[in-house]
């Protein structure tokens, strides 16, 4: 048997080792605890903020911050929040795509997950039915469109134009101030363009004014009673037979109605966005100055009246008093 002294020196061991072990036990949890307190960084740049740890946090009514997980309350103030615009926005990428056969901008738009707009802004496509297989888009990766600066223009004007705030687009700009240059491109996050714009683009703006073919197209010609002689047609010819229904190819409120030694019996729509079309050569007008006409809205029958070949419809369509190729302008 072991000395008594000895008993006792061991039983003293064995007591400070089961204190140290449940010191620890009792430490463990309060340090792991203070684990998931929110965990300040310093911010560099855009975003900076706090670090949650896998905790979900709420307010309440009182403007704390909650733990869902064990209770524990912050001060809201304490916590770097990013602001909203800050989370939405992003510095302007560009991804690039080679346009394959059968491509449109309608459904490149559905792959990219972009608006139309995007795409036709980014890339200054003028006419969407006029893209080259081979040709390289830009793919923005995000939607806006691009806004080129004009003389007198400063970024809080052109802020407010698209109902925007100045940071935005500073932040996809990469701006580090509110001085911009004359002509420079800016691009202006989630923008979208003109409705009218759009459509012209898309050569949506107007539906033909009459059933029939195609017999002459905008442009130079030979002049039909003059073999001999070049013209410019202003407009484009369509064939149809005697008494086929003219019909208003968008909506207006129709500004002329009558007859001339070449045009025959005309009519002239005017339309918003500084539109007009002009309608010659019919047999009947069923329509008068200052009536309202809906798009497809019947005003009058195909005929050969004035300087014609035959029974057809001369169609013009005029952009500020200037004629445009209406083909480039028709579904």
């Amino acid at each position: 048997m072991l000395p008594l002294s000895e008993i006792e020196e061991k039983d003293i061991n064995i007591f400070r080792l089961t204190a140290v072990f449940c010191l620890v036990l009792l430490i463990l949890p309060v340090f792991n605890n203070r684990q998931q307190a929110p965990l300040s960084i310093e911010e560099h740049g855009i975003g900076g903020g706090v670090f949650l740890n896998d905790v979900f946090y709420h307010t309440d009514s009182d403007n704390l911050l909650i733990s869902e997980d064990d209770n524990e309350i912050y001060d809201d103030e304490s916590v770097a929040f990013e602001p909203e615009s800050f989370s939405k926005t992003r510095t302007l990428l560009y991804d690039y795509h080679t346009i394959q056969s059968g491509e449109n901008i309608s459904a490149l738009a559905i792959n990219f997950g972009l608006n139309q707009d995007t795409i036709i802004s980014a890339n200054k496509i003028a006419n969407s039915r006029l893209l080259q297989i081979g040709r390289v888009l830009k793919i923005p990766n995000q939607d806006g469109i691009l806004h080129t600066v004009r003389t007198g223009e400063t970024l809080s004007s052109i802020a407010t134009r698209y109902s925007i705030d100045v940071n935005d687009i500073q932040i996809a700009n990469e701006l580090f101030s509110e001085k911009i240059t004359t002509g420079s491109d800016l691009f202006i996050p989630g923008a979208r363009l003109d409705w009218v714009r759009l459509q012209e683009i898309n050569g949506d703006l107007f539906v033909w004014p009459v059933s029939g073919i195609l017999t002459s197209s905008y442009g130079y010609r030979r002049d039909p009673f003059n073999q001999n002689r070049r013209q410019f047609h202003n407009g484009i010819d369509i064939r149809a037979g005697t008494g086929t229904p003219v019909r208003a190819a968008m909506a207006g409120r129709v500004s002329s109605v009558g007859w001339d030694n070449v045009l025959g019996n005309y009519v002239v729509i005017s339309h918003h966005s500084g539109y007009r079309t002009l309608y010659a050569h019919m047999s009947v007008i069923r329509t008068r100055t200052g009536a309202y006409v809906g798009q497809g809205e019947r005003i009058g029958d195909v005929g050969n009246t004035g300087l014609s070949t035959g029974p057809h419809l001369h169609f013009t369509v005029y952009k500020n008093g200037v004629t445009v190729n209406p083909r480039a302008l028709m579904r």
